[in-house]
């Protein structure tokens, strides 16, 4: 295990150092001139030429690279160019909104989809699994918008359940108050597609020879879904909740600016209609690097869901 760690965390460095170079390589020779962006179009040509010296940007491309890995490896992206303040002061005021949302709606996604999948898998055919994925089918047809204003008008206007917008410096009042709105609209809108898939792979599971045995071993009905058909469908189902993490981050995005909530999903599309390159970097950079960890975790999960799994 230790061996393949390593490996594993070896073998992302090129990986990430692609990430990095292409990033830079975008922003620099793509990306307009942050100096002209940076002072605006009233500014003088001397103006923008000391903008361009503060920036480093007359430094040769290798030094710009190795300010912008130096960058990545302290933490340390300077500030923000529309509201001057840290990115890194940024990124640690604005993240504890995100995950309020983020993790309840990961949370809830798989605690739901697991067993409304396992029982329309177990009763395929019937009433109830035809009804189930009719649901689903016109559920997925739906846009996340259409949920998203219906939500707001039903119980936030005309129920009065929840605040359409709003958020506080309290995470309790965060989570009871102003948190269950939109990720009940979230959960709604992700719980058709995983329901569907995770049916599919319990249906996979359920036409095995092994189920056809345990059953005729007389094991009780509840012991071979739950240890021998969940177990199994377990691998693919953590790679979809790997898959699934940073669709939820970048998904986060859409619903703090619907809701106003201050995380940093907002932050990142105010900083792309300001061009705020340097926290627009930053986003792009840990990003691409949460998600190779994330695909290292569910690697290792393999192993402790299914100690017959040998990790190369």
């Amino acid at each position: 295990m230790t061996a393949y760690l390593v490996r594993r965390l070896w073998q992302m460095v090129p990986t990430l150092a692609g990430v990095v170079l292409l990033v830079f390589l975008l922003f620099k020779f793509f990306g307009g001139d942050p100096a002209e962006i940076l002072g605006g179009l009233n500014a003088t040509p001397e103006q923008v030429q000391a903008i361009r010296d503060q920036l480093g940007l007359n430094e040769p491309w290798w030094v710009q690279l190795g300010i912008f890995l130096k960058s990545i490896a302290t933490f340390d992206w300077g500030k923000s160019w529309a509201t001057n303040e840290s990115v890194s002061h940024l990124f640690a005021t604005r993240l504890p909104a995100t995950l309020t949302v983020m993790v309840p709606i990961l949370v809830l996604d798989v605690l739901l989809a697991l067993p409304i999948a396992m029982w329309v898998a177990y009763r395929r055919g019937s009433l109830t699994d035809r009804v189930i994925m009719v649901a689903t089918t016109v559920a997925l047809s739906i846009s996340f918008l259409v949920y998203v204003i219906v939500g707001q008008y039903v119980f936030g206007f005309q129920l009065g359940w929840f605040p359409v917008q709003g958020w506080s410096d309290s995470t309790l009042t965060n989570l009871l108050t102003y948190a269950p709105l939109p990720v009940l609209l979230a959960v709604a809108v992700g719980l058709s597609p995983q329901t569907r898939l995770y049916r599919s792979f319990f249906l996979d599971e359920l036409g095995h020879d092994y189920v056809r045995t345990a059953r005729a071993k007389g094991l009780p009905e509840r012991t071979v879904l739950f240890k021998h058909v969940l177990r199994n469908a377990m691998i693919p189902i953590l790679t979809n909740i790997g898959l699934q993490l940073p669709g939820i981050f970048v998904g986060s995005f859409l619903i703090e600016v619907f809701f106003s909530i201050p995380g940093l999903g907002r932050e990142v599309l105010l900083a792309v209609n300001r061009s705020d390159y340097p926290v627009i970097q930053a986003v792009t950079v840990y990003l691409a690097a949460l998600t190779m960890v994330i695909n290292l975790v569910v690697d290792l999960l393999y192993k402790l869901v299914d100690p017959r799994v040998v990790l190369k």
